[in-house]
């Protein structure tokens, strides 16, 4: 009988060892797993994509909000989502960049920016020079400046700014005669011309130069701004004349990045003008505007 119950206390004894090794067994794997799950909670959150900080940037169709998107994925590699507004006149891309409503805007040149902060009471200042378009000289039926008739017609753009551009370009062709200190940086207008030669000098709104050109008078002849010259499907290559790059036209007129003033060195104006001033940027306006828009940096 005593050796019975030995038997079976020693059966029990050994029961409750083995039992005691499965719990001490479950027991890491039970706290492994918070650890495991907090684990993926941290790839996770490292894999989640950052949320990109927003540049707006008010702009001209052609060529500017093209150049523009080409930049795009090299912005948001740095961080920042690029959006774009196109506008199709020279008024709005300062009032909304004025009122906050942009980061910056690109269309305009130096010289029209100060006549619009003169008009306007504004501070917008310009950030860097990115292009160029050459004002060329294009005619209905006239295929050389050397056949241009006696009295012939010549439409220019009417605006401050292009028009001492328009008029510059004409005395370089030597067309017409200007003062003697006539330059892009002062400005002049055509009731300032010395001498018209014969010609019928004719100042009509900027965005209509082309059209009008194109429903006038064989014979007649105009000076088009480049991206007007574009969006009108007309080649530099087939310009009777065009600024010379060395002239203190290209400078002065030079496409500007404008912010507010005090915006020039910050983080999101300095992001837009590194992406935009790359041989990349050189090389997709070289291969997209065929001269009628050229790089400046």
């Amino acid at each position: 009988m005593k050796k019975t119950l030995s038997i079976v206390l020693a059966l029990v004894l050994a029961l409750a060892a083995l039992t005691g090794c499965g719990s001490a067994a479950s027991t890491p794997a039970a706290t492994e797993a918070p650890a495991a799950t907090d684990t993926a909670a941290d790839a996770a959150a490292t894999e989640a994509p950052a949320e990109l900080e927003v540049i707006k940037v008010g702009a001209s169709a052609t060529p500017h909000a093209e150049i523009l998107e080409s930049v795009k994925d090299v912005l948001a590699a740095e961080g920042y989502d690029l959006q774009v507004i196109i506008y199709d006149d020279y008024i709005l891309p300062n009032k909304a960049l004025a009122d906050g409503e942009l980061d910056a805007n690109y269309f305009q040149h130096r010289p029209y920016l100060e006549s619009y902060n003169e008009a306007n009471g504004t501070d917008l200042v310009s950030a860097a020079l990115i292009h160029y378009e050459p004002f060329g000289i294009y005619g209905n039926g006239v295929t050389s400046l050397d056949d241009l008739a006696e009295g012939a017609t010549i439409l220019i753009p009417a605006d401050d700014s292009n028009e001492t551009r328009a008029l510059l370009l004409l005395q370089q062709e030597g067309l017409i005669e200007l003062p003697a200190d006539a330059s892009a940086e002062a400005g002049v207008s055509h009731l300032d011309i010395v001498d018209a030669k014969g010609y019928n000098i004719v100042p009509v709104q900027a965005d209509t130069v082309p059209s009008q050109l194109a429903s006038s008078d064989k014979g007649t002849i105009a000076v088009i701004n480049g991206n007007y010259a574009i969006q009108a499907g007309l080649k530099v290559a087939d310009a009777l004349a065009t600024e010379a790059a060395d002239g203190d036209a290209a400078q002065t007129y030079a496409n500007i990045i404008a912010v507010r003033k005090g915006d020039e060195n910050s983080a999101k104006t300095q992001a837009l003008v590194k992406a935009l001033q790359t041989d990349a940027v050189k090389q997709f306006i070289a291969d997209h505007y065929a001269g009628a828009v050229v790089a400046i940096f």
